[in-house]
Order: C-alpha cells, then structure tokens, then sequence
C-alpha cells in the first residue's frame, strides 16, 4: 500500500492545479471574497419569496440562525398560512407582524423593510427575483439550481461580481464537514489520481409540452404570475403546483437539474474541475424520458491532473466493483450516492456530500472520513461553519464570505444544465462551456436561452 507519504509528494506535483477550492480554478479568495455587508450591529431582517415546502425548511433555519422574518411573498395563499405557521413555531410572535404579499413586484416596492431575500420558488422564476432583488441592493439567498437556463446562470454570476449584495446558493451540503474534509484529503492527495466518478439514485425523468385538460384554479391562487415567464396553459390540480413542477422542463429540469448542485459540488471543487468537455447520453430512446437515461460528463485533463468522467446513473447502480465497498458495509441494504474513484483509495459520500467515507488502497472497510487514522495528519485548510443559512446571514453582517456564493453556485447550474441539452437533444454533444455552445447540435441553442412571455420580462 503506498504511503502517506508518496500522497504528500503527490500532494506537490499538484498543488497548481488544485489552488483554491472555488469551482473553475478560481482561487478561494477571487471567488468568495465578501462584498459590503449589513452592519453587525443591526439585526438581520428576511423577505421569503416561495412558501412551498422548501421554502419554508430553509426559512426555519435561517430564523433559528439570528434573521427575523418580515415579509412572506407567494402567488398561493395557502402556501403563505403554512409558512406563517411554520415561523411562529420557530420565531415565536416576534414573526406574527411579518407581511404578506402575493406578487414579488409589491415586496420590491418595500424593499427598505429587509436586508435580505430568501428565494424558493420554481426554478423558471429563480432568474428574474434574483435580477430584480440585487438590483435593489439585497443580499440573496436562493435555493438549487440557480437558474432555469444556462444563460441566466451566466448572467448572475456576472451580476454578482458587479454587485455589492451577498450572494448564496442553496447547497447546504456544502456547509458539512463531510464535504469540506474530502475536498481537503482530494487536494492532498490522499486517494491519488481520480479518473472516474458514479452518482447513482437520482433519474433525470421529465417531460416536454403541458398535461392535457383543465381544472379550476383554487379561490386566491394567481395561477398567471406562478406560471411567470413559462409559457401560458391551464391550470391542472396536482400537476404542477406545488412540487410537481419540476417533471415538466417548461419549469424545471428534472432529477439530474434537481440534484447536480448537490452531488457535483464535491467533486467539482475538490478537482477544480471547468465545464466538460463532451457529454455522452445513453438510455434515452423512451418518451418521455424515464429514470434509466444516464448521462456521462468529461471533463478535460487539468496540468498533472487526468481527464475525469462523471457517469451520472440515474436510476442505475454502478459496476459491482465500484459498489464492493458499500456492501461489505451495508449488505443488502446500500444507500444510492456519490462513488470518487483514485488510484489510490475511493471516497463516498450522500447525495449532499454528506456521510462521507473513505478507504485506502489496502484497507478492508470504508471508514468515517472525519475519524480515518491514516489521515488525521493531513491539515484542516477550509473554514467550518454551523450550517449553510449561518454562513450566509454571517458573510451579511460583515463576517467572512459565503462558501456557495452565485459564482460557485451558478457555475455548477451551468455544468448541470449542460448535461440536460444532452438529455433533451437525446444525443452526444460536444461542448463549449465558455462560449455556451454545442458545435454538433445546434438545435439545443433554444434550450440554452430563456424565453419569456412579454408582460412577465423582469
């Protein structure tokens, strides 16, 4: 079994492709460096636009983390007594003078009542409020993936270097431990070469066009401002709204747009990897498109560093001597997630690069990241915090930058949403991430730009 110490001198042969630990090569400080805060000594105040579900988990966190709830915006009434609800158990009555709107445009108009806005609604309308909400001067946080279409990630990122508000996207799993220990054992070399990632347990399953039929829109619900920029249709009860939005690509993009930001934020950053290079398709002959598609994204090869290929499975599981390790540990009961494969060792980890585990090359078990004796030496470099929504109201008040701020964020949208042109073409492509184009397929070019109808352009 190779030493640690051929890992440390592996660890010098690369330390300048693995400076940083911003996604792109960019260094930590280029990529993360706080802009001009809330003051601290001021208590940080939060809109909330989008009350569904995850709206309201990331609200509660944020106001047992210091905010104080002021505003609660969303096109659905019921959607806003859940949430309402929710905070009064969290924040107690100091919640209960929180206003309610139902259309974003009004919140804006009130915008010296909040330093800062949650985002949490459909992925089509991520876009436009994080536009028209920095462009007021409001910190951001917004939840995964950035955006519905590459450009507008694109667009923020660069709206962001120009902004003075602090951005965050919402990965949480970048707040674990878990993450920040494996991107500091990667760039250290201790599992040598990768050349080859599995994500498995996540389909890419969605569908094009609209659901036939109509149904009633319920008393209140402004099913015209929830549709937004997408394209008009009737309203159908338990279609869309409120979660199953996200099967159809008119709003989102499927399993793959909902959890790359997730599982791509490890690897990405651990292997300072850029936008691949060609992205490969397989299974995808079905329509609509069903959860046995997988996607493969390589990745070129970064100084001493090899090309790597990120297979993403779908609701495949990886080569049996890629998911050994897992059964030895969990028997008939393996957990689906993310697989790192080096030449010397693997790291494993959840979906949100969480749980993480490791063995090296002659070990018989995976073990515990944060607790493998054999690397315990290699030094703690990443900052860790209490959770992803502290971090944020934290970098707000002036304290430290955000670790998932939209430069980081949007670029792994960007990467993810490349691999749902492939998707959507149903073909192979090659691809410039830089230019955002696919030399070989030209008809994906519709799917790259947002559309909108025009009395809903932000």
């Amino acid at each position: 079994m190779p030493t640690l110490t051929s890992r440390r001198h592996f660890l010098n042969q690369t330390t300048l492709a693995l400076s940083g630990f911003a996604v792109g090569g960019s260094s930590a400080r280029s990529a993360t460096a706080p802009a001009p805060s809330t003051k601290s000594s001021h208590r940080f105040t939060l809109a909330v636009v989008g009350c569904g579900g995850r709206g309201r988990a990331v609200m509660k966190n944020l106001l047992t983390s210091g905010a104080t709830l002021v505003a609660l915006c969303d096109v659905d009434p019921a959607q806003i007594e859940l949430a309402q609800a929710d905070a009064l158990k969290v924040g107690g009555e100091l919640t209960t003078g929180a206003k309610t709107y139902r259309d974003y445009r009004q919140l804006i108009d009130h915008a010296a009542q909040y330093d800062g806005v949650l985002i949490a609604t459909p992925d089509h309308w991520h876009a436009p409020l994080c536009r028209a909400f920095m462009q007021r001067g409001k910190h951001i946080f917004c939840e995964k993936p950035l955006t519905h279409r590459i450009s507008e990630a694109r667009e923020l990122r660069e709206l962001a270097r120009h902004s003075k508000v602090i951005t965050q996207m919402g990965n949480q799993g970048s707040a674990s431990v878990s993450l920040r220990r494996s991107v500091e054992l990667i760039q250290a070399g201790a599992v040598g070469q990768i050349r080859d990632i599995y994500h498995w347990g996540v389909g890419v399953a969605a569908q094009e066009g609209r659901a036939p039929g109509a149904d009633p829109v319920p008393a209140g619900f402004d099913w015209d401002m929830w549709l937004g920029p997408a394209e008009s249709r009737p309203y159908q009860k338990e279609v869309y709204h409120p979660f199953k939005w996200r099967d159809w690509f008119d709003f989102g993009n499927g399993g793959l747009a909902d959890i790359c930001c997730h599982a791509m934020n490890l690897p990405v950053r651990a292997l300072q990897l850029d936008y691949p290079t060609r992205i490969e398709v397989a299974g995808v002959n079905e329509a609509p498109l069903s959860d046995q598609a997988s996607v493969t994204f390589r990745f070129a090869a970064r100084g001493r560093l090899q090309p790597v290929a990120l297979h993403w499975l779908g609701k495949n599981q990886p080569p049996p001597d890629v998911l050994a390790p897992l059964v030895s540990v969990y028997q008939d009961k393996v957990p689906n997630g993310l697989m790192i494969v080096g030449d010397e060792g693997r790291i494993y980890t959840s979906h949100w690069n969480t749980n993480g585990l490791i063995q090296l090359a002659g070990e018989p078990r995976l073990t515990d990241i944060n607790r493998h004796a054999a690397t315990k030496e290699i030094p703690t470099t990443l900052p860790r915090t209490p959770s992803h929504e502290q971090e944020w109201i934290s970098a707000c008040l002036g304290e430290g930058p955000t670790f998932s701020p939209f430069e980081t964020g949007g670029k792994l949208t960007e990467i993810g949403l490349a691999g749902i042109l492939a998707l959507r073409a149903r073909k192979n492509l090659d691809w410039d991430g830089e230019k955002m184009h696919a030399p070989n397929a030209p008809e994906v070019q519709k799917f790259i730009r947002a559309t909108s109808r025009p009395q809903w352009r932000v």
